[in-house]
């Protein structure tokens, strides 16, 4: 087997994607699932508990996942990663961590202005203030939905997801307002990625592949 990596993130769902998304560039790899909540609505409430709530709550997950070998954690959720400083605790447990945070902060340098689509609007503040450290000036037009993660997790097919919550829609409004790419701030968005990339011209990014290049440069 290659490196253990414990894949951490909101749901099983998102869990299981962060799983397969990594199983599918590197089968050698050892792969942990440990999700924090068991529901969309779980997970949110968790990221309005206290700092210390949370510290407690996600050392016990880092502690399991030590237990099976791994210290390469792939923080597989935007919004846990925008709610909670995971890059000081694994420092300070001897981990190695990669979130997508790690990635819009370096987006922030090359564009000026972007679009964000979010679990919550929490996760949307969280990526903002990213893009803000590289870059004070640039303009952030952000959406935060959790209506849109649960669609996913009941599988509603992508292309109805599309058109129930208007989303090429609102993409149109994003080019509209000078937006130059959209960020898919939740890591249950690549869901749809494919069927909304075909309704809009904004380049989609999403952090899972630069997470990924991180990882394996270790």
């Amino acid at each position: 087997m290659g490196k253990k990596v414990a894949v951490v993130a909101g749901t099983g769902v998102d869990t299981r994607m962060g799983v397969d998304f990594l199983a599918g560039r590197d089968p050698s790899l050892e792969l942990i699932c440990h999700p924090v909540a068991p529901t969309p609505q779980d997970c949110h409430l968790i990221q309005l508990r206290s700092q210390r709530e949370k510290d407690e709550i996600f050392q016990q997950h880092f502690a399991r996942a030590e237990e099976q070998g791994a210290r390469d954690f792939f923080l597989y959720c935007n919004s846990l990663s925008a709610c909670f400083d995971f890059e000081t605790m694994a420092e300070s447990r001897g981990d190695r961590i990669y979130t997508p945070l790690q990635i819009y902060r370096e987006l922030g340098q090359r564009y000026r202005r972007l679009a964000v689509i979010a679990a919550n609007n929490q996760s949307t503040a969280g990526i903002e203030k990213c893009l803000y450290e590289r870059n004070g000036s640039i303009s952030v037009i952000g959406v935060g939905y959790l209506a849109i993660v649960e669609a996913v997790e009941a599988a509603l097919p992508p292309e109805e997801l599309i058109r129930r919550f208007r989303l090429a829609e609102l993409c149109r409004y994003f080019e509209e307002n000078g937006a130059e790419a959209l960020i898919l701030g939740c890591t249950h968005f690549p869901y749809f990625q494919e069927a909304l990339a075909a309704q809009t011209s904004l380049p989609l990014i999403n952090p899972a592949e630069e997470m990924y290049r991180r990882m394996m440069a270790q």
